[in-house]
């Protein structure tokens, strides 16, 4: 995307697996920087980090960390974004958030540009990324759900070590190791071994008996498509992947959905690759998605238990659209559309 001005961005959180991504994407897409800042904790500060050939050092993020910013990118976590995301709103920036601190405010648009990118023009200073399972979700079934409404999505699932971050992805990689040696692995990042393992998602259940990260499937996929009556259950479950998650999805319309129509309507949506070979049985897989934009949807069938059920299958890199890439392209989105400049009072945190 070709756009003439440049800008000031922070990365807060510029240490982890998705700011080291956000780096990436920055080179990547050419986005138009005027001048980069990196930001963490003080624990990380004084550590230098290599962009466009500079070397540069990461700051400890203060009072001060964003004067002359336009631009925040957070990937820090819920209660960091908490503590700084007002300051910088204060200072003249726009935050664009990673974590789930702002998600389901009233005040806050939950945007993915290729569902809802209008939403971004009533942001108030700050705009959420949403979850990284909902992102991959919502672009694959919403050009469907455009041309008739869904009533139900069912939905599993199988989430790698990524979403943990880089930590537990080489937990991961240790336990393989030591279980191959015949040694018993060791678990600190996730609960229990990922390695040859799988388990449901850890985070905190509610009364109903579904955690967190179901819900907000549930709850952020209302909100993106704008419409609190489509129902949504999800089963959660953390997988032996490092990098890139995978959903089985079963939808329900009014009315019988063609299969035939549905391939080719997926085939054309913006963010989607259709990877389906039903000769040879090969579909979306993770290592295929690795490092890949596009989420790859395939497995495309008729649902043979609801005659207006679609199932299909698909994979996406949740370093990348999952997170970094979808606040990439809503920063991209703002300066296209000039949605930097704040016309309503700040959110409040």
């Amino acid at each position: 995307m070709q756009l003439s001005r440049k800008v000031n961005i922070a990365i807060l959180g510029a240490t982890g697996a998705v700011g080291q991504e956000l780096l990436e994407l920055l080179t990547e897409r050419e986005f138009p920087l005027n001048n980069l800042k990196l930001l963490a904790s003080s624990r990380s500060a004084g550590n230098k980090i290599v962009f466009q050939g500079k070397e540069l050092t990461v700051e400890a993020v203060s009072e001060t960390s964003f004067e002359d910013v336009d631009i925040v990118l957070a990937s820090a976590g819920g209660s960091t974004s908490k503590a700084w995301a007002q300051i910088a709103v204060n200072a003249g920036a726009v935050v664009i958030d990673n974590s789930s601190a702002f998600r389901m405010d009233d005040r806050v648009p939950l945007v993915v540009p290729e569902i809802n990118p209008e939403a971004a023009a009533k942001h108030q200073g700050i705009i959420a990324n949403p979850n990284c399972t909902t992102i991959l979700m919502g672009v694959a079934i919403y050009p469907l759900h455009q041309v008739q409404p869904i009533k139900r999505v069912v939905v599993a699932t199988y989430q790698s070590a990524s979403g943990a971050g880089a930590r537990a992805m080489a937990e991961a990689q240790t336990q393989a190791r030591d279980i191959l040696d015949g040694k018993q692995p060791q678990a600190e990042i996730l609960p229990y071994p990922l390695a040859f393992n799988l388990f449901p998602h850890n985070s905190p259940l509610n009364d109903q008996g579904y955690c967190e990260e179901e819900m907000k499937m549930v709850n952020e996929t209302r909100k993106i498509f704008n419409d609190d009556q489509i129902r949504v259950t999800a089963t959660c479950v953390r997988v032996p992947i490092l990098r890139a998650h995978s959903e089985a999805i079963n939808l329900e319309f009014e009315r019988p959905f063609e299969v035939n129509q549905a391939r080719e309507i997926i085939a054309a949506a913006p963010g989607v690759k259709l990877v389906e070979d039903w000769q040879s049985n090969y579909f979306p897989m993770p290592i295929d998605a690795t490092g890949q934009d596009p989420v790859l949807v395939g497995r495309i069938r008729q649902d043979i238990s609801h005659k207006c059920g679609l199932e299909l299958w698909l994979c996406g890199d949740q370093i990348r659209k999952g997170a970094a890439l979808n606040a990439i392209q809503i920063a991209e989105l703002l300066l296209e559309k000039n949605l930097l400049s704040v016309s309503n009072s700040a959110v409040s945190v």
